[in-house]
């Protein structure tokens, strides 16, 4: 009976909280545009929950995607890029990394069959360097783009096998050979090599970059996280492990967004 009521308790202090703080940043409404999220803290928290496997916390931080995915439809946030899978962590124990990509493929197989991503008119887009991964994932992603592909109300950025620096190198390297394939010369490419032309080889060409980047699980770094196109994003770094990220350290998140004075490096 004590347990009951002080859960009882906790959910009622929460509900507050969480509608002073939705009343708060709706009364300020600046809101980001496009959010990355760092999806970091899967095996500690598994850990930490003293599950034998920690695959589990891999599956529960999957699940989460959907609760954010709402929770930005509520606020108004219309593109979001989550970073699922570094290339460094393709290099962690390989029966580890096989339940991850299966996890993955799963979700991700789960999100383009949902009704509610098409009610969304939600785009998929897969970020990253998809010869790192086995073909049965590569299929999974390019089915997903494909089923959203005519959709652009929503966007849901999807970073797997995704290096900050693998993608300014693939990027300066295929803007090269473009170059190259026609007929310039060494200096002639060389004056082509600007940050404008980089751009246009980058692995999210066409996209917006992110106004705001949040890492959970108490980091506070950002690992190789979209270092192009973070120059002038904001960051939050919240101390909860990724399954255990809660709507109201999200919307904390948004608060201290909508706290700072953005001035793009002037």
């Amino acid at each position: 009976m004590i347990v009951w009521m002080k859960n009882l308790f906790k959910d009622i202090i929460y509900f507050v909280y969480r509608r002073r703080l939705v009343k708060e940043l709706n009364r300020n409404k600046i809101m980001p545009s496009h959010v990355g999220l760092i999806l970091d803290g899967n095996r500690r928290y598994a850990k930490q929950q003293g599950f034998k496997e920690v695959s589990k916390g891999h599956r529960l931080g999957a699940d989460k995607i959907d609760e954010v995915l709402s929770w930005c439809e509520d606020l108004g946030i219309h593109m979001i890029t989550l970073w699922a899978l570094s290339t460094e962590n393709l290099r962690r124990e390989s029966s580890e990394i096989s339940d991850l990509l299966k996890i993955i493929e799963v979700k991700i197989t789960e999100i383009a069959e949902d009704p509610r991503t098409h009610q969304r008119r939600m785009k998929i887009k897969s970020l990253g360097k998809f010869d790192l991964l086995p073909v049965s994932t590569q299929k999974v992603l390019t089915e997903a783009e494909y089923a959203t592909k005519d959709y652009d109300n929503f966007h849901l950025n999807i970073a797997i096998g995704y290096g900050g620096r693998q993608e300014i190198a693939d990027a300066l390297r295929e803007l090269i050979l473009s170059e190259e394939l026609k007929g310039k010369t060494i200096d002639e490419i060389a004056a082509r090599i600007t940050p404008e032309a980089i751009g246009e080889h980058l692995y999210t060409v066409d996209l917006p970059d992110p106004e705001l980047i949040i890492r959970t699980s108490g980091e506070t770094r950002l690992s190789g996280f979209l270092l192009w196109q973070s120059a002038y994003s904001e960051y939050y770094f919240c101390d909860a492990f990724w399954p255990a990220f809660r709507e109201i350290d999200f919307l904390r998140a948004i608060r201290s967004y909508q706290q700072r004075r953005r001035r793009f490096g002037l």
